[in-house]
């Protein structure tokens, strides 16, 4: 397993002043989280491709600044908008592919959002999956809070309807906040689990640096390693999750101790 950080920890902050510092802090292994439109077009991308190569770093995944909008642009009830949201996320993969990383982030449809039946989502994901499988990088669903996403049952369902045109990401913090068990949802994920959003945490505080709070880190590694999961382990908080940018690097040395790299 690879651990590295989200380009979103640093948010507001521009996303090639967050990688630059990050950089500088010693990771390694990134996801970038694209918070524009012009974000996605390549001079951007080669400088952002560039900055990387100069430490020897990789991308691992893209994370739409649109997530909040997918209920609408991916799985809304406009046939034309829903095909324009298409056509406009595979500028995600495209994104992604440029950098090297093989999944951009899909949050899905609210919970009592829309009229789509679970398979009926299901069958509109696996056509993103599919059509973006020529770009290089795929469409990887995440559990979160307040959507569809977050419920085990409904990752497993998706699993067993898509077999292999699917793709998840587990984000610990995202389980902490639906009240659901970090060892369900990765369950319900199973094999198609291909990325890890990590975050530490304390009675009333889901979402801190990891090694900070008591999340045990050694016995969800164990837990990722019983899966048989070999992907990149992320971290990825908010902005209020911690005080001052030099408290990421001390969580980077926490995090690689505690993953053995």
């Amino acid at each position: 397993m690879q651990t590295g950080i989200s380009t979103a920890c640093l948010y507001p902050m521009e996303t090639e002043k967050s990688l630059e510092i990050l950089l500088k802090q010693g990771y390694r292994c990134f996801e970038v989280f694209l918070n524009s439109a012009r974000e996605m077009e390549k001079p951007f991308l080669r400088e952002l491709k560039a900055m990387g190569s100069c430490y020897g770093a990789s991308f691992v995944s893209v994370h739409p600044f649109t997530a909040a909008m997918e209920s609408m642009l991916l799985f809304g009830d406009y046939p034309r908008r829903t095909e324009e949201g298409m056509d406009f996320y595979l500028r995600y993969a495209e994104a992604a592919a440029y950098l090297g990383a093989g999944y951009f982030v899909v949050h899905g449809q609210m919970e009592g959002h829309g009229k789509l039946s679970d398979p009926e989502y299901w069958e509109r994901f696996g056509n993103l999956y599919r059509r973006a499988a020529g770009t290089g990088a795929r469409p990887a669903q995440e559990n979160v809070r307040r959507l569809k996403s977050a419920r085990p049952a409904f990752l497993q369902g998706m699993r067993s309807y898509l077999g292999e045109d699917c793709a998840f990401v587990l984000d610990v913090k995202q389980c902490r906040l639906s009240g659901f068990s970090i060892e369900d949802v990765a369950g319900a994920m199973g094999d198609r689990l291909c990325h890890v959003h990590l975050s530490g945490c304390r009675e009333g505080e889901a979402c801190l640096l990891p090694g900070a709070g008591d999340f045990d880190l050694a016995g969800f590694r164990r837990l990722l390693e019983r899966a048989g999961y070999q992907g990149a382990v992320v971290t990825e908080v908010y902005r209020s999750g911690f005080g001052e940018p030099g408290e990421l690097e001390k969580s980077r040395a926490v995090l690689e101790k505690a993953f053995g790299c």
